[in-house]
């Protein structure tokens, strides 16, 4: 139990008992993410790469993907809103096909606790499960400003940029038996919604 000794001043016991409780405090601003959906409007330039070497991309479920667009459901997750720290997980995934070889990413994450915001994933070839790997490089909108502001429950980023890891650019090199996978070549557009509505009201 915290007790205050009548020997010790009031200020320093008011003092001792804030820095007990600032951490609780500051943790508050990490929030669940309940559900959601990341939206990635995949470049002409990947799609005609793809075709070019003869490589057709299709989805797990439940990843659905339409008009150049792939979309993938948010499971979870949590959110630091002053940092913006956090990590979003979703269901379904990519499948690339040439000829009898399928590679498989799935069980996407949206990692930005670490120097550089960056996408990771299960990859399997032909079955065979690889493991986790970088997949793809995020640019988070220029305009993003800190604390993040949940609206109505919440989170919407517009405009992140996503582009190939040169891991993984590297992997799918070995793999199909080319060479024309480079990290940074440009995927596409993404717009993440990541839903807080179940959470703790916002402080």
């Amino acid at each position: 139990m915290f007790r205050i000794s009548s020997r010790v001043p009031l200020t320093f016991a008011v003092a001792a008992l804030v820095t007990v409780l600032s951490p609780l405090s500051q943790a508050q601003k990490t929030k669940t993410i309940d559900r959601g959906r990341t939206t990635v409007a995949l470049s002409s330039g990947f799609v005609s790469a793809l075709g070019s070497l003869g490589v057709t991309p299709g989805t797990v479920g439940p990843t659905r993907l339409y008009s150049g667009t792939v979309d993938f459901p948010v499971t979870g997750g949590a959110i630091d809103l002053d940092t913006a720290a956090g990590q979003i997980l979703h269901s379904g995934g990519l499948t690339l096909t040439a000829g009898s070889t399928e590679v498989v990413l799935q069980s996407f994450i949206i990692d930005t606790t670490g120097a550089a915001p960056v996408i990771t994933g299960l990859v399997s070839v032909d079955g065979k499960l690889l493991g986790r790997l970088p997949l793809f490089d995020l640019a988070l909108p220029s305009g993003l400003t800190l604390p993040l502001k949940p609206a109505d429950g919440l989170i919407i980023l517009k405009g992140v940029g996503v582009t190939l890891d040169s891991t993984a650019a590297g992997a799918l090199n070995s793999v199909f038996n080319v060479s024309a996978f480079k990290g940074g070549f440009g995927i596409g557009t993404a717009k993440v919604i990541a839903d807080l509505s179940y959470c703790d009201d916002e402080d």
